[in-house]
């Protein structure tokens, strides 16, 4: 099996209630890559300019990352993102944003990366979703994220590339957005009525949940000890949840994908004790496997009979 990503990569500038890096490694495809790459074969498509060196590659190579279709853009600046957490670190400021070679992004796949078996379509433009979607013609599974900008400037582009996608990976407040429903269920089912089977709700500190045609299931966030820096999470829990359906040859069954949500899961928790990508960087197979059976353990129980009162 095989995974491609597309999406940014980037260079971060992070402040938050428990220190700060002024640059890091970062960016959408990034993190999705490392947490897939436990999972199954990865290829990162994004493009990244001069001052992206080899250290950076050494992060992704460290995992086994496929780098051949991350285009160069010879002169170019790396997009770069600055940001401050508040104190409860379930917000932030976006104090600079830089797209420069971003901005003009124009996907390049290679063949082996238009092969792949599993697709993540990370949060860029729809219409460029919507073209990659097209060139991997042999995927099986493909999952999609976005933001409240496409919602809001590009709507009928991201209904396009929504319809054409298995699973749409949203937070709760872009499912309001889109949707105009507050209730998590009712709001993911509508935005399954374009197409996707299954849909996956961000609920930040809280969890997610999964929702599907006829059921829903729910899994809280992991409890970690400390959170030095929430960025990446999501897109973290992205790679653990589609890294385990790639591994699951892209069936996504019912239980299948409720499995993945506890791997999405566990690698996040580890994401969100250290800065950028420093912890998920350094993690093994037995530490997400370790948090996977603790989640179990922590969200099951016997149901013995009680003699309720009228």
């Amino acid at each position: 099996m095989s995974l491609t990503v597309v999406g940014s990569i980037a260079f971060d500038a992070v402040q938050t209630p428990h220190g700060g890096r002024e640059r890091m490694l970062g960016g959408a495809a990034t993190h999705f890559a490392l947490a897939a790459s436990f999972f199954d074969e990865v290829r990162v498509v994004g493009p990244v300019g001069d001052d992206f060196g080899d250290e950076e590659y050494a992060v992704l190579h460290g995992r086994n990352v496929n780098t051949d279709d991350i285009e160069h853009v010879a002169g170019g600046k790396t997009f770069f993102w600055k940001g401050v957490y508040h104190e409860n670190m379930n917000s932030r400021d976006t104090l600079e944003t830089e797209l420069n070679v971003f901005e003009h992004f124009d996907p390049k796949l290679s063949q082996a990366s238009k092969d792949c078996d599993v697709l993540f379509l990370a949060n860029i433009f729809p219409a460029l979703q919507l073209n990659v979607r097209k060139q991997c013609e042999k995927a099986r599974f493909v999952a999609l994220d976005s933001m409240d900008l496409w919602v809001n400037i590009a709507r009928d582009a991201l209904v396009a590339a929504i319809s054409e996608v298995d699973c749409v990976i949203l937070n709760d407040s872009e499912v309001e957005l889109f949707t105009g429903e507050r209730e998590v269920v009712a709001g993911a089912r509508k935005i399954m009525e374009h197409g996707p089977s299954s849909m996956v709700v961000k609920l930040g500190k809280y969890g997610a949940a999964l929702v599907t045609n006829d059921d829903s299931f729910w899994i809280p966030a992991f409890p970690v000890d400390f959170v030095a820096d929430p960025t990446g999470a999501g897109d973290s829990f992205a790679g653990g949840f589609v890294g385990a359906i790639a591994a699951h040859g892209g069936e996504a069954t019912p239980e299948v994908l409720k499995l993945a949500m506890a791997y999405g899961t566990a690698v996040a928790s580890y994401n969100v004790e250290e800065f950028g990508t420093e912890r998920v960087a350094r993690l093994t197979a037995p530490e997400i496997v370790e948090r996977v059976q603790e989640l179990k353990r922590i969200t099951s129980f016997e149901t013995p009979d009680i003699a309720l009162k009228d």
